[in-house]
């Protein structure tokens, strides 16, 4: 999809780079297998040797981004876009052979023949417009979490992944560790047995953040209206939410809940397989409409399938975890998960788990690992670009886990409780559904 031009966005500079780039420039030297190619499905078509690479856009490259760039350096790096020159200029200077762009328009406008795919690392509230121009042209994305900034937008781009065929990753690089697999595996052969409570939580009290009232000029070195872009201004820059402070700020962030969300609530969604809700809840202190709370409280009922029970999944900000580790007398450190079965407890995190109650586990033998290390979170999706299996948090899997934690702020700031009709997008809260999808700035709307 064509973006309409920003008419408050200065006139967009690029920096020119080889003239003799092309796509199949980059791939003649070493090409084995031309033609087309489909992440996640080979099926009539031709698979692409995976001697072969990618021409690869990375936008969004200081911070999340240098990492996600350093993920896919392996490959032809051939356009490289960020609105901060400061935050940027390492990666620039590093790939100085890249075309090098502020607005991502511009790029796609210059660049999009010559592109297998996009790696986007910017602040949540502008995930969606570059990834939805990127897959509409057909370009494989690579997407740091959350997937979006509000419900719809999730759906528009994992409905669009699947009509166009595309490899996806959401950057849920977790989902490697192997401790969580082997806690994949418990939860799936019956450790605990039945289970139908799960408690996740982030131990953190950020959020609330103070906004300077005095008047600060913008950075020479920051194109500050392409960084707003879909955003509608509501507030003058300020140093303490650009380049980082965005995210506990409702217009461009979704808090320590999308900020951790999708690693933590991929350990529940992964083990019992759960998709969507059909009926939500939150609670805690008076939601802020402008900023992220510090502590916050939602949950999520599943309904059963053939393979398992309904369940309850808890979601919570809190310091020093939820209530319900002190009733139970469990720690929180290193902790981020509780399931709950018919016959004892998992008690995990990224890195460490524990059967409950460990007096009836002493024998317990655990099963044999059935779940396969990873090559490399990014390398799947590389992979996968290639005509290889699809990467393992591709969008079908992780779209709806998004819209669920997306969901859970806006059962906090709704404070209400209700029912979720997933295929409609229909909250029966109408507080609730003024935030399943949001309205953009002019010169932006999709």
């Amino acid at each position: 999809m064509s973006q309409p031009p920003n008419p408050h966005a200065p006139k967009p500079a690029s920096v020119s780079a080889d003239p003799s780039l092309s796509r199949r420039g980059f791939l003649g030297t070493t090409t084995l297998a031309a033609g087309v190619w489909l992440g996640g499905s080979s099926e009539g078509f031709e698979s692409r040797s995976a001697l072969e690479k990618l021409n690869l856009a990375v936008i969004g490259i200081g911070g999340r981004g240098s990492a996600n760039l350093g993920g896919v350096s392996k490959e032809n790096i051939v356009a490289l876009c960020d609105v901060d020159d400061v935050r940027a200029g390492k990666a620039f200077d590093r790939f100085s052979k890249a075309k090098k762009f502020y607005d991502y328009r511009k790029l796609f406008d210059e660049m999009g023949n010559k592109i297998d795919g996009v790696v986007i690392s910017t602040p949540d509230h502008t995930h969606f417009h570059i990834a939805h121009r990127a897959m509409s042209e057909g370009k494989h994305v690579y997407l740091e979490k959350p997937m979006a900034h509000n419900v719809w937008e999730c759906r528009q781009l994992t409905n669009l992944a699947r009509e166009k065929k595309l490899a996806t990753q959401l950057g849920v690089q977790r989902h490697t560790i192997g401790n969580m697999h082997r806690t994949v595996e418990l939860i799936q052969s019956g450790a605990i047995g039945n289970v139908t409570e799960v408690h996740c939580w982030i131990d953190s009290d950020r959020g609330l953040p103070q906004l300077n009232k005095k008047e600060n000029p913008i950075p020479s070195t920051l194109k500050y209206d392409l960084w707003l872009g879909p955003a509608k201004a509501t507030m003058a820059y300020q140093p303490s939410v650009t380049p980082y402070g965005w995210r506990f700020y409702w217009d461009y962030g979704t808090g320590e809940t999308g900020n951790f969300g999708c690693h933590i609530l991929d350990i529940p969604y992964w083990s019992l397989d759960l998709k969507y809700p059909t009926r939500v809840g939150g609670s805690g202190g008076l939601a802020n409409l402008k900023t992220t709370p510090k502590s916050m409280a939602s949950w999520m009922e599943f309904p059963a399938t053939e393979k398992r029970s309904a369940v309850k999944l808890h979601w919570s900000q809190a310091k020093g975890g939820p209530a319900i580790l002190k009733e139970k007398g469990l720690p929180a450190r290193g902790n981020n998960t509780l399931f709950i079965g018919d016959k004892g407890m998992l008690l995990c995190g990224f890195n460490q788990r524990t059967l409950l109650p460990e007096d009836d586990f002493q024998d317990f033998t655990t099963p044999d690992p059935f779940i396969p290390d990873s090559p490399g979170f990014h390398k799947e999706w590389i992979d996968a670009c290639k005509g290889g299996k699809p990467a393992t948090c591709h969008f079908d899997y992780s779209g709806p886990m998004t819209e669920t934690v997306l969901l859970g702020n806006v059962a906090f700031r709704s404070l209400g409780v209700f029912d979720w009709d997933s295929k409609n997008l229909k909250s029966s809260n109408q507080i609730a559904q003024r935030m399943i999808k949001e309205d953009y700035a002019k010169g932006w709307e999709v």
